[in-house]
């Protein structure tokens, strides 16, 4: 490869460069749980604004019948696995320190992990009469 004014240029100096391709991965599933939050998100908004401000036991009983229970449980993980993948990019752009940058990753992959346990948990009860 030859530069303007004639010099050889070296051509790992002239590609451009790019990821190890592990980048590209975690960039579709943000993108294909953004797709799937929103309709989700869309009925669930819908659905609330329909309950109203209702008092606790309307609500149990909305949450208890199985296409809502089903549905709230995938807005659920959809919506944290979707935060958990933006605050690792986050992380991973802002973070310098490698050994902090590996704590924190790891510190919110955990906090996404009971979050989903709480949350499955807690309309799982909630929508067999368990323990409200």
């Amino acid at each position: 490869m030859v530069a303007y004014d004639g010099r050889p240029v070296k051509t790992s100096a002239a590609r451009p460069r790019r990821p190890a391709g592990r980048g590209s991965g975690p960039w579709w599933h943000q993108r294909l749980s953004a797709l799937v939050l929103a309709p989700l998100g869309l009925w669930l908004a819908l659905s609330l604004a329909v309950l109203g401000l209702g008092d606790y036991p309307q609500f149990v009983r909305w949450v208890s019948a199985p296409l809502n229970a089903a549905l709230l449980i995938c807005f659920c993980l959809a919506g944290l696995y979707h935060a958990v993948l933006g605050l690792k990019v986050i992380i991973e752009d802002y973070v310098h320190v490698p050994g902090l940058r590996a704590v924190a990753i790891v510190a919110v992959e955990l906090a996404g992990f009971v979050l989903v346990v709480v949350a499955v948990t807690s309309v799982t009860l909630i929508a067999a009469g368990g323990p409200a």
